[in-house]
């Protein structure tokens, strides 16, 4: 009942941090699914089989070998695998610094690799370094500093 206010009815663009979470929702009628954590290769059969079933099933990718594992594992019936580059902008536990070279070219390599099989939605950065703060200054200060290099990065 949250998720379905939360996204005014429509049952659209909501983000889950289990497969679990993704199932329960597609059962519940949602058919546009963030996974939002780097797709473990150990949980691509699960991931496809989603893919297949919903409108947008979307992943998060932080590096050039999950990006190969989607390529070498294609979609039938012509749907692409729909993905998020995934930013670490300090909080250290999944994605790819923005400032690394490596980052722009993955999202380059996303982009303009096969778009046919793989397509990049946008980028993606999660401020989880807030859970620790003790003011909402502090949150605010990482939020401008995320924002700041996530726009710093689409720009480049």
């Amino acid at each position: 009942e949250g998720a379905e206010l939360a996204t005014g009815g429509t049952r659209r663009g909501i983000a889950v941090s289990t497969l679990a979470e993704a199932r329960f929702f597609a059962a519940g009628g949602f058919d546009d699914i963030l996974y939002a954590f780097p797709v473990p290769a150990w949980r691509l059969a699960e991931c496809s089989a989603l893919a297949q079933r919903l409108q947008a099933f979307q992943l998060l990718l932080d590096s050039r070998q999950a990006l190969e594992m989607l390529l070498q594992n294609p979609l039938p019936g012509g749907k692409r695998w729909l993905v998020w580059l995934k930013l670490d902008c300090g909080n250290g536990r999944a994605g790819i610094r923005p400032a690394d070279p490596e980052a722009l070219a993955l999202a380059r390599a996303i982009a303009e690799g096969s778009p046919e099989l793989v397509t990049l939605v946008g980028v993606y950065a999660h401020c989880g370094n807030t859970y620790g703060c003790r003011d909402i200054a502090a949150i605010q200060a990482i939020a401008r500093d995320t924002a700041a290099a996530v726009l710093e990065f689409v720009t480049a």
